[in-house]
């Protein structure tokens, strides 16, 4: 009866120690399987993160070439205005210099056409003068 009871027991130690072994065999597989789960999470996370931060950067960069574009356009912009400026200013001036210069040939015109028709009077009246003594 003894050995009976000691083989019972060393067949349930047997089978205790197998179901250990298989539990933590199970124990160890569910492990594993989890620390997989948790690393392809890390990694999805990782790549969502890097993504959105890619993301983001690309944003900004947009963001700085549009400014830097708008900048570049207004410097344009005022570069043109200044150039219309100074053509308009460069226009006036050399408008002016030939109204003087034109004034000054129509006033050298007027004193030739005086001077002109001075000799002229004087030649009609001095004609006058010796047609009435030679009558």
């Amino acid at each position: 009866h003894e050995r009976e009871h000691e083989r019972e027991i060393s067949e349930l130690a047997a089978q205790h120690s197998e179901e250990m072994d298989r539990l933590r065999a199970e124990l160890q597989q569910e492990h594993r399987h989890l620390l997989d789960q948790l690393q392809q999470q890390m990694e999805a996370t990782h790549r969502a993160e890097l993504e959105q931060a890619q993301l983001q950067s690309q944003t900004l960069h947009s963001l700085e070439l549009e400014a830097l574009r708008l900048t570049l356009h207004n410097l344009h912009t005022s570069q043109l205005e200044l150039t219309q400026s100074n053509l308009r200013k460069e226009k006036e001036t050399a408008l002016m210099e030939l109204r003087e210069i034109l004034n000054d040939k129509r006033a050298q015109e007027v004193a030739i056409l005086q001077s002109r028709q001075q000799l002229e009077w004087e030649r009609i009246r001095e004609q006058c003068l010796k047609e009435k003594e030679d009558l």
